[in-house]
């Protein structure tokens, strides 16, 4: 005798037996019951979730006439009545199965219409049932159309199909659709605990667990899966085994990745995806349970008091990595996990893809921010200036008396050319103080702060080029009363109190309305000789393009701590940037340039960097060009009399 898989030998043969599709079961159950028996049919629905068995279960309720013979219509069928044996043996006369893929055409809906003009000749009701009904063809469709509108009352449609999408309107509005949906994985596990104890089969619960997820909501799936698992663990379910045949990560490589992510361990992260690798475990399966890992670890995030499965041995486990783990943290990685298995075919295998969508954690997760130490801007004798108080020449040590901007009535364009041109003319023949270091709000992205002997450089030629983008740093804390921006000093004995201090005011004619919102401050800077060579040294790389990516990024992102003969130390904030391939394509750049140096980058907390000193200067240049537009004669008349405001996003420092 044949061997009967489980999918049809534990087929339902009534609505009892239906399980997980409760709003059908209702609604038919109920139909029939009140003999209110609509012509036609459409059950929908993704693949194993029983269109087919609800379709012969209603043919059997329409044309069972019960043990001893005077049965009518029921929701519960004898099941034992010829017409019942029948259909469950696929011979019954009056019941017709069309396979809509393999007999499209209108040829083939045409033969099964010429049946309709006959009577039954054993049932009480002729029921023609079309599987993939959406696989029709137009024309075959537009046969139908009258004869499914206007049926003989002997005559009942039933159609299904997994794409109701693609059913002509026509067609549905002649329909009473259902729409049978995918099993939660619960009920399929306790579907498939009673399937297995009626075979005598022994199962480890974890195992049915697995087969219920891989089932993803069909029932004849988890049943196909159930007996491949029997004949691969010879006769028995064990989770190791299950998972081996699934290709399924093991549920500790699982979490102890996810740990490991959660401590930031890129290290641990590697290894274990080598492990993997060396399993031969499928990486897209991997990617799909560590969703399903984070997804129970942001509910538990979400709703920590919501109750659990307690015989779930992953119980324990997600409580704790929810905890370890921040909410953004898992709501990032389960994204980056969704669309890493999309990813995993453009990688050059999927296994350096799944490393790489896993590293992508690690640069987003947050570091603590290095303490800085709140400078005091004012002058070490000198009190701080009130609002209406302009600070005396001796307050600060810069070249300039005043940054103040006082409105002219000339144009708005020809202000701003002519304050550029004083603000040139000014420099010209100016000299400079070794101790004094002042960064100037006109200069261009890459200006140095300092040149030695205190003489301002010309910009070097170059030809002109968009300015590179820089990440700016975390802002400080501002005073209420005005905008500052600090350079401190602590070079060859120097004394750490010497403050060199930037004001930026808004002019006392300034208009009433309020100024648009301030971008937040760069934090101060600590200019050292070290700090003022590599400025200089990076302006020059990166105005050459001798360094781009993550090499351009370190360089503007790092500080030069010492130089010890040919062994410069380098120190970035964001590990991310101390990457081995990074530092050995700045230190080529470097050796191109003419500087032999052996680079070693450390990670900690720093005071300079090229980077902080072009945000500063790019800063300065905003608060100018805000304080002159503000000043504006047009500007303060649109905002007195039209209540006009300025995007402070849209103000640029040319």
């Amino acid at each position: 005798m044949s061997y009967l898989v489980l999918a049809r030998k534990y087929r339902p043969r009534n609505f009892s037996e239906m399980v997980g599709q409760e709003h059908v079961v209702q609604a038919l159950s109920n139909a029939l019951g009140q003999q209110r028996l609509h012509h036609a049919y459409l059950f929908t629905g993704t693949r194993g979730v029983g269109k087919t068995t609800v379709a012969r279960i209603l043919a059997k309720s329409l044309n069972c006439i019960g043990a001893d013979g005077q049965g009518g219509i029921t929701a519960t069928p004898c099941g034992v009545c010829p017409a019942c044996t029948a259909i469950d043996a696929g011979r019954f006369v009056d019941y017709t199965e069309l396979d809509a893929a393999s007999n499209r055409g209108v040829d083939e809906v045409q033969g099964l219409l010429e049946q309709a003009v006959y009577k039954p000749v054993q049932g009480r009701f002729k029921v023609f049932m079309i599987d993939e009904v959406h696989m029709l063809t137009n024309t075959a469709f537009n046969a139908m159309l009258k004869t499914l509108e206007e049926p003989p009352e002997y005559l009942k449609f039933v159609l299904a199909t997994t794409d109701p999408q693609k059913v002509p309107v026509t067609v549905l509005s002649r329909c009473l659709q259902f729409n049978l949906r995918p099993m939660a994985p619960e009920v399929v596990l306790q579907h498939l605990e009673h399937v297995l104890a009626q075979e005598s089969v022994p199962a480890e619960r974890q195992a049915l667990r697995l087969l219920a997820r891989a089932a993803r909501g069909s029932m004849r799936d988890a049943l196909s899966l159930a007996d491949q698992a029997i004949a691969f663990g010879n006769g028995q379910l064990q989770e190791a085994a299950v998972r081996q045949m699934l290709g399924s990560a093991d549920r500790d490589i699982v979490l102890r990745l996810i740990e490991a992510l959660a401590q930031g361990d890129g290290k641990a992260v590697v290894q274990l995806c080598d492990e993997l690798r060396t399993a031969g475990l499928n990486a897209a399966s991997m990617l799909e349970d560590m969703a399903a890992v984070l997804q129970r670890m942001a509910v538990r995030q979400a709703a920590p008091g919501l109750s659990a499965d307690e015989s779930d041995p992953e119980v324990a486990d997600i409580a704790r990595l929810a905890a370890a783990l921040p909410a953004d943290e898992t709501q990032l990685l389960y994204s980056l996990c969704i669309h890493g298995r999309a990813e995993l075919g453009f990688a050059p295998d999927e296994y350096a893809g799944l490393v790489m969508t896993l590293l992508r954690l690690l640069p987003f997760k947050a570091k603590p921010a290095p303490e800085q130490e709140k400078k005091s801007l004012k002058a070490v004798d000198s009190p701080l200036p009130g609002p209406a108080q302009e600070p005396s020449a001796s307050s600060f040590p810069r070249k300039r008396e005043s940054m103040s901007v006082t409105p002219e009535p000339a144009p708005m364009d020809s202000r701003l050319r002519g304050n550029d041109e004083e603000r040139c003319g000014n420099d010209e023949g100016e000299g400079g103080n070794d101790e004094e270091k002042v960064m100037e709000p006109d200069l261009p992205p890459w200006e140095d702060l300092t040149e030695a002997g205190g003489q301002e450089a010309a910009p070097p030629a170059r030809p002109k080029v968009q300015p590179l983008p820089v990440r700016e740093a975390a802002p400080l804390e501002t005073d209420n009363l005005e905008e500052k921006t600090a350079i401190t000093h602590d070079a060859q004995g120097q004394d750490a109190s010497e403050i060199i201090a930037i004001e930026v005011r808004e002019s006392a004619a300034a208009p009433t309305a309020s100024a648009p919102a301030d971008a937040p401050e760069p934090p101060a800077v600590r200019a050292t000789g070290e700090g003022d060579f590599w400025h200089k040294l990076v302006r020059d790389l990166v105005t050459r393009d001798a360094v781009s990516a993550l090499a351009r990024e370190l360089a503007l992102q790092a500080q030069l701590v010492a130089r010890t003969g040919p062994d410069w130390t380098l120190r970035v904030e964001n590990a991310a940037l101390a990457q081995s391939a990074a530092a050995e394509r700045l230190q080529e750049a470097l050796h191109a340039a003419g500087h032999p140096a052996r680079l070693k980058v450390e990670v900690g907390a720093i005071d300079d960097s090229p980077a902080r000193r072009n945000a500063i200067a790019g800063a300065r240049r905003r608060k100018a060009a805000e304080a002159l537009l503000m000043a504006d004669p047009f500007v303060q008349e649109m905002v007195r009399d039209f209540g006009a405001k300025i995007v402070p996003a849209s103000v640029k420092a040319l």
